[in-house]
Order: structure tokens, then C-alpha cells, then sequence
């Protein structure tokens, strides 16, 4: 009998079993492309955990695209997630464990447990980190499931030099290069385009969607036309970092430096690139970072030609992109994020951020290079001067405020900047998270208010998140778990419809090119309420911002 034969007789029994068992609560078994799947059975949603959606990236495949996955025929237990993919820096609440597992390109499904009529919108969510570390495992889907009335699928991906590695020997192999982790998120499209309707979701309309580094990876599949026909919405939370991309040639300058620390050698041959396979992936890792700062070799997003031919401000700009609605918005306190971050890894003793610490803030970011991966055109003479005066310690009740003003309006001002590229080419909706008052994540640390964070939003659309063991899970209250409810609500039908309001512009304005007009929904407890994109210069200082920020 041929294989294909007994895959057939071993798939009816499968299903027979899994028929058996539902009845005691077992989830039905879903044939994918590649094998029957098992999942598992909560009180409201069915979850399809740990499913391969391409081969280990290991040995040869290492700093390879990721090449499909090799069939099964016994029903694959889908009831526990995959490994986390190896990463060793920690930014507080993002991280999976520090690891040097490679074998890492699982991704999961989350479903309602009762069958629905019809498919069902799906939401593809990428983990933030910034390209450094996270993991699938810490995002629970089921609100968004059971209230939103729609699939989400959570995955890994490669990060850090794994991840995002540009090397002449790896470079001229003849295979897509430098973006792996894009990639990765790539293959796994694709697989929710060949899968997902075997589980109930509409291939036809998926949005990608994502926070911080997963932000930025949604915007980066908008820019790369390899992306295109695989999503038809995009959700970018606090990312801003797709705008400017790295450039090939100081990218592989940093793969040369990373392949002489290595041991590797200068060379661009052949028996360099097997080198640089042959390292142990502990190597690896040791040379990303430490637990609390990247190596000197991490790159993020680099112009390839292929994966990415630019960068987002240019691509939006010359309207080469891919064309679906937008959501886009930011939190009134993206920098306590980052504040937090130094305050954590600084102790114990903990100390508070003093003025003398914003003053040499400002004068290592606005003096030197800064931009993504360190390569960008350094700052005019005289620019960290003109930032600490305009951000004056009168205006502010602490250092720590002031310093989370300066950091959150140079993220807020790009993201506006892509609202302003991305108006009247695209349905475009606009947002600011301004709750306060929002659960912190951290540790109470000296004199810190973790206000409405980077990442403050996050637990409001998957409950209890908290990221890593050292972020700190909270309830919600009750008001805020009515704002809750009405973010997930405009995330689902957003999926759903490319409108957060399913029809018309209430309560959500569209964006629009009049600066006076409500463009903006504050979600804020105890109503939402909206404001201009006028508002949002001013309280921002983009006005001083705009000739001084780097796109490109």
C-alpha cells in the first residue's frame, strides 16, 4: 500500500477517535497541509498549541529562509507551546527564558470552542521585544476569541543575530538574506493562508498585528512586497522603528565584526559562512547582548532589495506599499517604558532618575548617531542643547517625568509622521492609550510612576499579560475593564471590517489631512473621547521634533 494510502486509512481513524473523544471534551482533530493536529479543549475557546509551521532552522539551515516542515501522519499533540526561540537580552516584561534553542518555528491557534456559520475573521499577532527576545507563550487569545468572535494566531520567530544578521559569506549564497525573523513571520503568513480555514478562519481576511517590535514587524510586512495578498489590515501598537531601516552595507559591516569576535575570520568565502554555522548557538547568543543591553552586532531591518526595499517613510511617501486599512497609535507615556527598563537593570539599590541623568541622556542621543542599528546621520551641532531647553526641569514635576517626555514625544512624533504619510491612501484610524492609572508591570521602584507606558495597553487586550516572571500581573477595575472591553472590541471589528466601527466614524474618527478635525480616540478611563491631530502636535512638541527627526 502506498503512503499516501495509509495516511488516509490512519487519518479516518484520527478522526474517529478524535469524534470519540469529543464528547469528553477532547478537541477535534484539524488535517493540516502538513498533518492532523490535536488540540485542546478550554471552557470557551479550543487551542491549537505548538503547531510546526516550517523545519528547525538548525545546521545548515541556520541564517537560511525557512524551508517547509516534513509531513506526519500520527496526529500531533498541538496542546503545549513550542520552545522559545534563543535570546538572552530581557527587557523586563518581554522575554521568554534566556535560551540557545534554535528548533523554534511554532506557531498557535486560538479558536472558539463552539463551531461558528461562517469563517471567521483572523488576527495574526507578532510578540514585541524589540527583535531581541519575547515569546508566543505569554499572550492569552481568549478575549479577543470569545468577545471579538474571530481566530488568532500567536507564533515565534527568530530574533537578535539569529534573527536579523547581515554577512558577505551568508549574503551572496543566492538565498533571501539579512531579515530571517521577517521571514519567519513571512512562512508563517503563508501558512495561514494555506491552514487556517480547516480551523474555521477566513484566509480572505486577516490582519497582522502586533506591539513595540511586533509593530514594527507589521509595518515591515506593509513595506515588503513579498507580504502582499497575505494580510488585508495592519495593527501597529507603539512601533515607529520601520520608518528607517538599516543600510546592506553597514549591516554587514557588523556581521564582519561579529564574525572576527566569533572567531570566524574577515573572510566572505564559503568556509567563513560554514564557521559561522559551525558556532555553538550559545556563542551566538553571548555576542547578542547581555540580559540587560544588545551587543554592539544587532542590526534591525535591513535594506536587502528583496524583503525590504526601503524603509517605511520612504515606501509610504512614494505610495510603494501595500495598500489595506490601518490602525496606528501610540501611549501618552511611551518612554516610562524605557525609564523603567534602565531603573530595573540598575540595581538593587534602586535610584531615582535625577536631572544630571536626563542631561547625559541627551547629550549621548542627540550628539552621536542614533536611529536603527546606529547608523543614521548624526544630529545638527547643538541639538541636545535645544532639546533640554525645550523640555526645561520648570516644566516638570520630576526628572523622571521630564525624561519620559522627551523619550515618549521623539517615539509619538514618528508615528504621527507615519500618520501623515499614510493619510488619503489608506482607511486610516489613529489612537493615544491614556489611562494612567493602568496596572504597572514593574516593581514599585524609587520615586517611578509608571503612568500610561509603553506596553500599558498590552494587558487590556490580552488579560493577565504581563510578559516575563519579571513583569507583574494585575486585575483590572471595573472601569477598566470597560475600556477593555471597547478596545477589544474595535481591534475585532477593525479585523473584521477595516473599520473599528464597523460603519461610519463614531466613536472612532478616521484620520484625516484637517489638523483641527478629531483624528485621534483617547482611550482613557472613564469614557473614550477623541482630539485633533492639532492636540496631538502640541502636547507632543512635534513642531520641534519635525525637523529634527531622522525617517530615513
Amino acid at each position: 500500500m502506498r503512503v499516501s494510502a495509509w495516511r488516509c486509512v490512519a487519518l479516518l481513524l484520527v478522526c474517529w477517535l478524535g469524534l470519540l473523544g469529543s464528547s469528553a471534551g477532547a478537541a477535534p482533530v484539524v488535517e493540516t497541509t502538513k498533518g492532523p493536529v490535536a488540540g485542546l479543549d478550554k471552557e470557551t475557546v479550543t487551542e491549537y498549541l505548538g503547531i510546526p509551521y516550517a523545519a528547525p532552522p538548525i545546521g545548515d539551515l541556520r541564517w537560511r529562509p525557512p524551508v517547509e516542515h516534513s509531513a506526519w501522519i500520527q496526529a500531533l499533540a498541538a496542546t503545549t507551546f513550542g520552545p522559545t526561540c534563543a535570546q538572552i537580552t530581557e527587557l523586563g516584561p518581554f522575554a521568554g527564558p534566556a535560551n540557545d534553542n534554535e528548533d523554534c518555528l511554532y506557531l498557535n491557534v486560538f479558536r472558539p470552542r463552539d463551531p461558528a456559520t461562517k469563517p471567521l475573521p483572523v488576527m495574526v499577532w507578532i510578540y514585541g521585544g524589540a527583535l531581541v527576545d519575547g515569546e508566543s507563550d505569554d499572550y492569552d487569545a481568549s478575549k479577543l476569541v470569545n468577545d471579538g468572535h474571530m481566530l488568532v494566531v500567536t507564533l515565534n520567530y527568530r530574533m537578535n543575530l539569529m534573527g536579523y544578521l547581515a554577512h558577505p559569506a551568508l549574503d551572496r549564497e543566492g538565498h533571501l538574506f539579512a531579515n530571517y525573523g521577517q521571514l519567519d513571520q513571512l512562512a508563517a503568513l503563508h501558512w495561514v493562508k494555506d491552514n487556517i480555514a480547516r480551523f474555521g478562519g477566513d484566509a480572505g481576511n486577516v490582519t497582522i498585528a502586533g506591539q513595540s517590535a511586533g509593530g514594527t514587524s507589521a509595518g515591515f510586512h506593509m513595506v515588503s512586497p513579498l507580504s502582499h495578498g497575505l494580510f488585508h489590515r495592519a495593527i501597529i501598537q507603539s512601533g515607529a522603528s520601520y520608518l528607517a531601516v538599516t543600510p546592506l552595507q553597514a549591516a554587514e559591516d557588523k556581521g564582519v565584526a561579529f564574525a572576527v569576535a566569533a572567531g570566524c575570520g574577515s573572510g566572505s568565502d564559503a568556509a567563513t559562512a560554514d564557521c559561522l554555522r559551525r558556532l555553538p548557538a550559545s556563542a551566538v547568543e553571548k555576542l547578542s547582548g547581555t540580559t540587560s543591553a544588545f551587543g554592539p552586532y544587532i542590526v534591525f531591518g535591513v535594506v536587502d532589495g528583496q524583503v525590504l526595499p526601503s524603509g517605511g517613510a520612504g515606501a509610504f511617501a512614494s505610495g510603494k506599499f501595500n495598500h489595506v486599512p490601518v490602525m496606528n497609535g501610540s501611549t501618552l507615556d511611551e518612554g516610562n517604558f524605557f525609564i523603567a527598563l534602565q531603573e530595573y537593570f540598575s540595581g538593587p539599590p534602586r535610584v531615582a532618575i535625577t536631572d544630571d541623568d536626563v542631561a547625559r541622556y541627551a547629550n549621548k542621543v542627540f550628539s552621536g548617531n542614533a536611529g536603527a542599528g546606529g547608523v543614521a546621520p548624526k544630529y545638527p551641532a547643538g541639538t541636545s542643547a535645544k532639546v533640554l531647553e525645550r523640555y526645561a526641569r520648570s516644566d516638570f514635576g520630576t526628572p523622571q517625568l521630564r525624561l519620559d517626555a522627551i523619550q515618549t514625544d521623539v517615539m509619538a512624533c514618528r508615528i504621527q509622521h507615519a500618520n501623515h504619510l499614510l493619510v488619503g491612501k489608506v482607511p486610516l484610524y489613529a489612537y493615544e492609550f491614556r489611562d494612567r492609572t493602568a496596572p504597572s508591570l514593574w516593581p514599585q521602584m524609587p520615586g517611578f510612576s509608571p503612568l500610561a507606558g509603553h506596553t500599558a495597553d498590552i494587558q487590556y487586550l490580552f488579560p493577565g499579560w504581563h510578559g516575563s516572571a519579571q513583569g507583574l500581573a494585575h486585575d483590572l477595575s471595573a472601569q477598566q475593564r470597560k475600556l477593555s472591553d471597547a478596545m477589544v472590541a474595535a481591534w475585532s471589528t477593525f479585523a473584521a471590517t477595516g473599520n473599528p466601527n464597523r460603519k461610519g466614524n463614531a466613536p472612532w474618527p478616521a484620520y484625516v489631512i484637517d489638523t483641527t478635525a478629531a483624528a485621534y480616540l483617547d482611550e482613557d478611563i472613564p469614557t473614550l473621547s477623541t482630539f485633533s491631530d492639532e492636540a496631538f502636535t502640541s502636547e507632543h512638541n512635534c513642531d520641534f521634533w519635525s525637523d529634527l527627526l531622522l525617517y530615513n
